[in-house]
């Protein structure tokens, strides 16, 4: 699977607003904890590859279980290097994990190490057949992304336009996108 995604700087009010006046449809609100891990056997700076372990809770006014009460899940992660120069698409393996402490201690017993945190605020929309999150990310401040998956390769090109078109329906500029992960900008903030 391959995840196309743009990401940019923008202000969420005004994202917002463009949201609404096109008729997006609210999806959830989240709180994101998202653990990067360092391998024993490569360097993922240097393979542009990233394993994570991501703890989320579900805003309890955000579609939570139906006792109202926060929904929290984990995942594991695997992204492998970005596949073309127009976009932040990668390959990406996910799966949930029942128990994060457990899934850490493993990928520690393996001889991964915990390299950086990154946490953040997201609200997600849908516009278009794209998820549209407006992500507050600690540290580095107000972000839009669009993103939408497919299965092959080839299909790429054709949803990365459409993710451009929504940007630019909600008064944004593509060419501005970062293709930067929000780890390496956090990274690139503290060096």
């Amino acid at each position: 699977m391959y995840e196309v995604e743009l990401k940019l700087r923008a202000d969420h009010g005004t994202v917002r607003a463009a949201l609404d006046d096109a008729g997006a449809t609210f999806d959830r609100r989240v709180r994101q904890v998202d653990t990067y891990y360092d391998a024993p056997h490569r360097d993922f700076a240097e393979t542009d590859e990233a394993l994570r372990l991501r703890e989320e809770t579900r805003d309890p006014g955000g579609r939570a279980g139906a006792d109202g009460a926060p929904d929290p899940t984990t995942r594991l992660t695997y992204k492998g290097p970005l596949v073309e120069a127009a976009s932040k698409t990668r390959e990406e393996h996910e799966t949930a994990v029942a128990n994060g402490d457990e899934a850490s201690d493993i990928l520690s017993g393996l001889g991964f190490e915990p390299a950086a945190v990154v946490e953040k605020d997201r609200t997600f929309f849908e516009f278009d057949g794209y998820a549209v999150s407006l992500d507050r990310v600690d540290g580095l401040g107000e972000f839009v992304e669009v993103e939408a998956e497919v299965t092959e390769s080839d299909e790429v090109p054709v949803v990365r336009e459409g993710a451009a078109a929504v940007l630019r329906d909600l008064g944004l500029e593509p060419d501005d996108q970062i293709r930067t992960s929000y780890l390496g900008l956090l990274l690139d903030a503290t060096e």
